[in-house]
Protein backbone atom coordinates (compact mmCIF):
# COMPACT_ATOMS: atom_id res chain seq x y z
CA UNK A 1 0.00 0.00 0.00
CA UNK A 2 1.24 3.38 -0.50
CA UNK A 3 2.18 5.53 1.90
CA UNK A 4 -0.22 9.02 2.13
CA UNK A 5 2.21 12.31 1.97
CA UNK A 6 1.18 14.50 4.80
CA UNK A 7 1.09 18.69 4.30
CA UNK A 8 1.14 20.55 7.50
CA UNK A 9 0.69 24.07 6.35
CA UNK A 10 0.39 27.47 8.38
CA UNK A 11 -0.10 30.61 6.23
CA UNK A 12 -0.59 34.04 7.09
CA UNK A 13 1.98 36.83 7.15
CA UNK A 14 3.94 37.07 10.62
CA UNK A 15 3.79 41.25 10.23
CA UNK A 16 0.40 41.68 11.15
CA UNK A 17 0.40 40.69 14.42
CA UNK A 18 -2.65 37.49 14.52
CA UNK A 19 -2.19 37.25 11.29
CA UNK A 20 1.14 34.93 11.65
CA UNK A 21 -1.10 32.54 13.91
CA UNK A 22 -0.69 29.72 11.48
CA UNK A 23 3.59 29.95 10.49
CA UNK A 24 3.54 30.59 14.18
CA UNK A 25 1.70 26.89 14.99
CA UNK A 26 4.20 25.47 12.04
CA UNK A 27 7.05 26.74 13.81
CA UNK A 28 6.64 25.33 16.86
CA UNK A 29 5.27 21.96 15.41
CA UNK A 30 8.59 22.04 13.82
CA UNK A 31 10.72 22.63 16.85
CA UNK A 32 9.25 20.63 19.32
CA UNK A 33 8.17 17.55 17.02
CA UNK A 34 9.43 15.10 15.05
CA UNK A 35 7.74 13.60 11.89
CA UNK A 36 7.27 10.54 9.48
CA UNK A 37 9.47 11.18 6.45
CA UNK A 38 6.31 11.04 4.15
CA UNK A 39 5.54 14.40 6.06
CA UNK A 40 6.59 17.90 5.13
CA UNK A 41 5.70 20.90 7.42
CA UNK A 42 5.57 24.40 5.45
CA UNK A 43 5.62 28.02 6.01
CA UNK A 44 3.06 29.27 3.74
CA UNK A 45 3.11 32.38 4.74
CA UNK A 46 1.38 34.61 1.58
CA UNK A 47 2.36 32.46 -1.13
CA UNK A 48 -1.37 31.96 -2.44
CA UNK A 49 -1.15 30.45 -5.85
CA UNK A 50 2.46 29.41 -5.60
CA UNK A 51 1.29 26.48 -3.20
CA UNK A 52 -0.62 24.41 -5.55
CA UNK A 53 2.31 21.74 -6.39
CA UNK A 54 2.91 21.53 -2.78
CA UNK A 55 -1.18 20.78 -2.24
CA UNK A 56 -1.66 18.38 -5.58
CA UNK A 57 1.65 16.26 -3.81
CA UNK A 58 -0.31 15.48 -0.57
CA UNK A 59 -2.73 13.50 0.51
CA UNK A 60 -3.55 14.61 3.90
CA UNK A 61 -3.53 18.72 4.18
CA UNK A 62 -3.66 20.11 7.89
CA UNK A 63 -4.18 24.04 7.47
CA UNK A 64 -3.19 26.41 10.30
CA UNK A 65 -4.06 30.02 9.61
CA UNK A 66 -6.12 33.14 10.99
CA UNK A 67 -9.92 33.48 9.84
CA UNK A 68 -12.40 35.50 10.72
CA UNK A 69 -15.57 33.51 12.18
CA UNK A 70 -16.83 36.33 13.57
CA UNK A 71 -16.00 34.93 17.04
CA UNK A 72 -14.62 36.15 20.28
CA UNK A 73 -11.19 36.75 20.14
CA UNK A 74 -8.71 33.67 20.22
CA UNK A 75 -11.86 31.38 19.33
CA UNK A 76 -11.33 28.11 17.15
CA UNK A 77 -12.92 26.67 14.89
CA UNK A 78 -12.38 23.33 12.98
CA UNK A 79 -13.71 22.79 9.58
CA UNK A 80 -12.80 19.41 7.53
CA UNK A 81 -13.06 18.66 3.87
CA UNK A 82 -15.45 19.92 1.65
CA UNK A 83 -16.14 22.55 4.21
CA UNK A 84 -12.53 24.19 4.31
CA UNK A 85 -12.64 26.13 0.72
CA UNK A 86 -15.89 27.99 2.05
CA UNK A 87 -14.92 29.06 5.21
CA UNK A 88 -11.17 30.23 3.68
CA UNK A 89 -13.49 32.35 1.05
CA UNK A 90 -16.17 33.37 3.53
CA UNK A 91 -14.92 36.86 4.85
CA UNK A 92 -11.26 37.46 3.74
CA UNK A 93 -8.93 39.57 6.07
CA UNK A 94 -5.96 39.88 3.72
CA UNK A 95 -4.89 38.74 0.33
CA UNK A 96 -3.36 35.49 1.34
CA UNK A 97 -6.96 34.02 2.22
CA UNK A 98 -7.78 34.72 -1.68
CA UNK A 99 -4.66 33.08 -2.94
CA UNK A 100 -5.24 29.55 -1.12
CA UNK A 101 -8.85 29.37 -1.79
CA UNK A 102 -7.60 29.75 -5.40
CA UNK A 103 -4.86 27.28 -4.37
CA UNK A 104 -8.11 24.51 -3.20
CA UNK A 105 -9.93 25.10 -6.54
CA UNK A 106 -7.30 25.22 -8.89
CA UNK A 107 -5.88 21.77 -7.63
CA UNK A 108 -9.27 20.07 -7.77
CA UNK A 109 -9.60 21.61 -10.99
CA UNK A 110 -6.53 19.77 -12.31
CA UNK A 111 -7.46 16.72 -10.47
CA UNK A 112 -4.96 16.05 -7.43
CA UNK A 113 -6.81 17.01 -4.40
CA UNK A 114 -6.21 15.76 -0.74
CA UNK A 115 -8.19 13.38 0.52
CA UNK A 116 -8.74 15.12 3.73
CA UNK A 117 -8.18 18.43 4.76
CA UNK A 118 -8.53 19.79 7.98
CA UNK A 119 -8.23 23.55 8.58
CA UNK A 120 -7.39 24.59 12.59
CA UNK A 121 -8.54 28.31 12.74
CA UNK A 122 -8.49 31.29 15.30
CA UNK A 123 -10.03 34.18 15.41
CA UNK A 124 -7.85 37.07 15.56
CA UNK A 125 -8.05 39.74 18.03
CA UNK A 126 -5.39 42.25 16.23
CA UNK A 127 -4.46 43.13 12.12
CA UNK A 128 -3.67 46.48 12.02
CA UNK A 129 -0.55 46.68 14.13
CA UNK A 130 2.19 46.52 11.74
CA UNK A 131 5.53 44.87 13.35
CA UNK A 132 3.66 43.74 16.30
CA UNK A 133 3.72 39.64 17.53
CA UNK A 134 0.08 37.74 18.39
CA UNK A 135 -2.21 39.01 20.65
CA UNK A 136 -2.26 37.28 24.01
CA UNK A 137 -5.94 35.53 23.46
CA UNK A 138 -4.51 34.03 19.98
CA UNK A 139 -1.20 33.67 21.18
CA UNK A 140 -2.81 30.93 23.81
CA UNK A 141 -4.31 28.90 21.13
CA UNK A 142 -1.16 27.51 19.60
CA UNK A 143 -0.58 24.73 22.09
CA UNK A 144 -4.26 23.79 22.09
CA UNK A 145 -4.12 23.77 17.76
CA UNK A 146 -0.73 21.95 18.04
CA UNK A 147 -2.52 19.32 19.91
CA UNK A 148 -5.68 19.01 17.53
CA UNK A 149 -3.61 18.53 15.06
CA UNK A 150 -1.77 15.91 16.41
CA UNK A 151 -4.61 14.35 17.81
CA UNK A 152 -6.24 13.94 14.06
CA UNK A 153 -2.80 12.80 12.43
CA UNK A 154 -2.62 10.05 15.27
CA UNK A 155 -6.63 8.90 14.61
CA UNK A 156 -5.59 8.52 10.41
CA UNK A 157 -2.61 5.73 11.86
CA UNK A 158 0.07 8.89 11.77
CA UNK A 159 2.78 8.41 15.03
CA UNK A 160 4.54 12.25 15.89
CA UNK A 161 7.64 11.53 18.51
CA UNK A 162 8.26 14.67 20.53
CA UNK A 163 12.05 15.97 20.67
CA UNK A 164 13.79 15.23 23.91
CA UNK A 165 15.42 19.00 23.14
CA UNK A 166 14.11 21.25 20.78
CA UNK A 167 15.43 22.62 18.00
CA UNK A 168 17.20 26.17 18.20
CA UNK A 169 15.77 29.16 16.27
CA UNK A 170 18.44 29.27 13.65
CA UNK A 171 17.18 25.72 12.55
CA UNK A 172 13.64 27.14 11.90
CA UNK A 173 11.56 27.16 8.60
CA UNK A 174 11.72 30.70 8.06
CA UNK A 175 14.85 33.01 9.38
CA UNK A 176 15.73 33.10 12.33
CA UNK A 177 15.24 36.63 13.18
CA UNK A 178 11.51 36.03 12.73
CA UNK A 179 11.42 33.53 14.92
CA UNK A 180 8.51 34.42 17.87
CA UNK A 181 10.82 34.74 20.83
CA UNK A 182 13.55 37.49 18.75
CA UNK A 183 10.92 38.84 16.72
CA UNK A 184 8.72 40.10 19.73
CA UNK A 185 12.15 41.39 21.74
CA UNK A 186 13.70 42.86 18.27
CA UNK A 187 10.39 45.04 18.32
CA UNK A 188 11.60 48.70 18.49
CA UNK A 189 9.22 50.71 21.26
CA UNK A 190 6.59 53.38 19.80
CA UNK A 191 8.53 56.50 21.06
CA UNK A 192 11.34 54.77 18.46
CA UNK A 193 9.41 53.88 15.38
CA UNK A 194 5.93 54.83 15.86
CA UNK A 195 3.17 52.83 13.89
CA UNK A 196 0.91 54.71 13.02
CA UNK A 197 1.38 58.55 11.38
CA UNK A 198 4.49 60.22 13.10
CA UNK A 199 3.82 63.56 15.17
CA UNK A 200 7.46 64.11 15.45
CA UNK A 201 7.15 64.54 11.59
CA UNK A 202 4.44 66.03 11.27
CA UNK A 203 5.35 68.89 13.92
CA UNK A 204 8.98 69.10 12.56
CA UNK A 205 9.33 73.07 11.63
CA UNK A 206 11.48 71.98 8.87
CA UNK A 207 9.08 70.50 7.00
CA UNK A 208 6.68 72.77 5.98
CA UNK A 209 4.55 73.66 2.41
CA UNK A 210 5.97 75.79 0.13
CA UNK A 211 3.94 79.34 0.36
CA UNK A 212 4.27 80.12 -3.30
CA UNK A 213 2.16 78.48 -5.92
CA UNK A 214 3.86 75.62 -7.59
CA UNK A 215 4.22 75.64 -11.53
CA UNK A 216 0.99 72.78 -11.50
CA UNK A 217 -1.43 75.59 -9.15
CA UNK A 218 -0.45 77.89 -12.44
CA UNK A 219 -2.94 78.22 -15.00
CA UNK A 220 -1.92 76.64 -18.23
CA UNK A 221 -2.47 77.57 -21.70
CA UNK A 222 -2.23 76.27 -25.22
CA UNK A 223 -2.38 77.55 -28.43
CA UNK A 224 -4.12 75.76 -30.91
CA UNK A 225 -4.60 76.94 -34.71
CA UNK A 226 -7.38 76.69 -37.02
CA UNK A 227 -6.75 73.43 -38.56
CA UNK A 228 -6.23 72.20 -34.29
CA UNK A 229 -2.60 71.88 -34.18
CA UNK A 230 -0.66 72.88 -31.86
Amino acid sequence: MEEKQILLLGIGNVLWADEGFGVRCIEALNRQYKFPENSVLMDGGTQGIYLVQHVQACDILVVFDAIDYGLEGGEMKLIEDDAVPNFMGAKKMSLHQTGFQEVLSTSKLLGDYPEKILLIGVQPTVLEDFGGSLSPEVKIQIEPAINIALHYLQQLGIQVEIRTEALPETEALSPSELALEQYEAGRPSEAEACRVGDDRVLADAAIRFDPKPSIIDQPVSVDVDHRGQY
